[in-house]
């Protein structure tokens, strides 16, 4: 036994390796918000009104495209919490990893999704379950975001923070702004014609136009507070020419989110757009995430100069 464990702990994982699966395992939570919301817009959620089988006698679907839809997004679910489990194993034999704690974190939190999902089927996708499901959702994307940067930063070196701490405590106010808007979006699903129930009475939270007004107010602000940091670094970006790109991605897909959120309303949300709307929501919420992560503890590859 005792020489097991010593051949356990002279394994190592390079920083390189693990950076590529903490990548495999962020794109993978990324993927599970965007099957998880095409479940609700295709009016699949109680395609499979079993669990974690999709009938009662019956694991696998078979009756429609909801079922397959609804049981696919539980497999790829299983996928995922493989992945999360993978990294977070890999994590311990990792020399030097920073925020090592992540790593087991998210996967705790992969796991409580599957209860989640019970819940949500058991409950007739009551509105406070379902939201929680997509919140925590991105709660964990912007998690493996982090650890992913920490991997970037063992394999290329740390480097020191090169904005003011001004700019950086800015920058936080602006990631609260950004989980506001997550959360009004949430809400506003909540109340709009994608209950992810079809033709099943679905609980549904108050009515869909007060609720994009607040989502609208909650896109002003953190636009308006992302331009201010963005007009400050535009004024020193030959200095950290990388993190300005890095705002711009930002930016840029936000204007992208914006646009075909106008769209999407003006064309009385058909699903497809919104499915496109989700999936980008999450983009902008994990470049911003990892833009901010890059303020407070800038990996060496990306606070360079200009070379």
């Amino acid at each position: 036994m005792e020489a097991t464990t010593d051949r356990l702990r002279r394994i190592e994982l390079s920083p390189a390796r693990f950076f590529q699966l903490t990548l495999v395992s962020l794109g993978a939570l990324w993927l599970i918000v965007v099957t998880g919301a095409a479940v609700r817009v295709t009016d699949s959620g109680l395609g499979c009104r079993h669990w974690p089988g999709c009938e009662q006698g019956h694991p696998l679907p078979a009756k429609d495209y909801h079922a397959f839809i609804e049981f696919g997004n539980r497999a790829l679910g299983g996928v995922v919490i493989a992945l999360v489990l993978l990294t977070a194993v890999s994590s311990f034999f990792v020399p030097g990893l920073g925020r090592r704690w992540l790593a087991p974190a998210l996967f705790v939190g992969t796991l409580a999704q599957a209860p989640l999902g019970y819940l949500a089927v058991h409950s007739d996708l009551h509105w406070p379950v379902v939201a929680a499901h997509l919140l925590l959702s991105m709660a964990l994307l912007a998690g493996a975001v982090v650890l992913a940067l920490e991997a970037l930063a063992l394999r290329s070196g740390r480097a020191e923070p090169v904005a003011p701490l001004e700019l950086r405590r800015a920058a936080l106010a602006v990631t609260a702004a950004a989980g506001v808007l997550l959360a009004t979006g949430a809400l506003a699903t909540a109340g709009g014609p994608h209950s992810g129930g079809g033709a099943e009475r679905v609980d549904r939270l108050w009515r869909l136009q007060p609720l994009i007004f607040v989502h609208a107010a909650a896109v002003a602000v953190f636009a308006v507070s992302l331009v201010f940091v963005l007009g400050y670094l535009a004024s020193q970006r030959q200095r950290w020419p990388r993190l300005f790109s890095l705002g711009l991605a930002v930016f840029a897909v936000l204007l992208v989110q914006m646009a075909l959120g106008e769209v999407q309303y003006r064309t009385h949300l058909p699903w497809p757009l919104v499915l496109v709307h989700v999936g980008l929501a999450a983009a902008v919420w994990a470049l911003l995430v990892a833009f901010v992560t890059v303020l407070w503890r800038p990996p060496a590859a990306l606070a360079a100069g200009r070379t």
